[in-house]
């Protein structure tokens, strides 16, 4: 996560929001935030990969993603430092803090070689952290430059409802405005033309009657 703001303004601000929620987040995000495991199902590191959640919260998926793939090591960042409170515990009551470790960043300005000894990794993965970040594309910019080659950018986030009753969208949306929360709706195009300067090839799917948006970006190697 990130703000048009400094990164400490970042912090406190994200603290405010998440200090009393980060402890029901879980239990209230997953009838909403719909698609995190299918992404992670198509994750699929290579054996010994280095994976990268950008945006890792309370570290819920990286979790779900260390169970479902034992052979490789996971990362997280997160910039408010109450969700990563919460990460650590539940790493560590998981029984996981050998291969998931998490660290305190901003999405667009982290140095993963800085904090976790790994310049470059194989997944990157973003979960409903871009309709957080106002400078979401510079957040998307950042995470492809940490991908090996050949490594794949992974995001899954909130679409443009097209497939669902038109007051739904409307009211859905002024709900999450509460929370600084915008879908991104030039996540397609913005990916498609990126992908085309770096020769990357992106596979883009619209979930859940437009819900949610998924995209995959495959590095050249």
């Amino acid at each position: 996560m990130s703000l048009r703001d400094s990164p400490v303004a970042a912090t406190a601000l994200m603290n405010r929001i998440y200090q009393r929620q980060r402890y029901l987040y879980d239990l209230t995000r997953k009838y909403y935030l719909l698609g995190r495991d299918p992404l992670i199902e198509r994750l699929d590191p290579p054996r010994a990969a280095s994976v990268l959640e950008v945006g890792c919260g309370t570290g819920r998926n990286l979790i779900v993603a260390a169970r479902r793939y034992p052979q490789a090591e996971f990362f997280g960042i997160d910039v408010s430092t109450e969700m990563l409170t919460t990460a650590i515990d539940a790493i560590a009551r998981a029984g996981l803090s050998a291969r998931v470790r998490v660290a305190h960043a901003d999405a667009i300005a982290f140095d993963g070689a800085a904090l976790f000894g790994r310049a470059r990794f194989e997944r990157v993965f973003v979960s409903y952290s871009l309709s957080t970040i106002p400078r979401w594309d510079a957040a998307l910019n950042r995470a492809i430059q940490s991908l090996k080659a050949g490594g794949d950018l992974h995001a899954v986030d909130f679409g443009t409802f097209e497939g669902l009753p038109a007051p739904f969208g409307g009211l859905f949306r002024s709900w999450l405005a509460l929370f600084r929360v915008s879908p991104r709706e030039r996540l397609e195009l913005w990916l498609t033309l990126r992908g085309d300067q770096l020769g990357a090839k992106l596979a883009f799917e619209r979930w859940y009657r437009g819900y949610a948006q998924y995209a995959r970006l495959r590095m050249p190697g």
